[in-house]
Parts: structure tokens; sequence; C-alpha cells
């Protein structure tokens, strides 16, 4: 049996998953591998800094932040 916290992380990803699709005008197969490469992903998995509890739109946002700051080091 999955704890509740599993299901609220699932939710958690879903959510960011369709914001950051929307903010990024990017297709949701996108966004998807998007999240679950990056840190943002480890740190909502691992309960650090209670980002579980943030707005989709704020983990949209934190998302496309550091995605943006991935281009710029490899440039």
């Amino acid at each position: 049996m999955k704890k509740a916290g599993e299901y609220i992380k699932n939710y958690v990803y879903e959510g960011t998953i369709n914001a950051y699709a929307r903010l990024a005008g990017v297709p949701l197969r996108e966004a998807f591998d998007k999240l679950y490469r990056s840190r943002l992903y480890t740190e909502i998995h691992r309960g650090i800094s209670d980002m579980h509890c943030r707005s989709d739109g704020y983990l949209a946002e934190e998302l496309h932040r550091e995605l943006i700051h991935q281009q710029d080091n490899i440039i």
C-alpha cells in the first residue's frame, strides 16, 4: 500500500508537468522528461525544503529557471 506522501508527490509531479508545459509551450511528454531529469525532481522526491508544498506554478517556474541556468552553463 502506498503512503499518503507518495500520492501527494505524484499529484505534485502531474501538476508541475502540466504547468511547465503551458509555461514553456512544450508538449507534455517533453515537460515530463525535463522534470524527471531535473534537480527539482530530486528535491521533491527526497522531500527537501518541503518542495511538495509549493504550488504547481511556482514549481514550473523553478524548473524553467533551472533549465535556463543549465543552458547558460553549457554555452
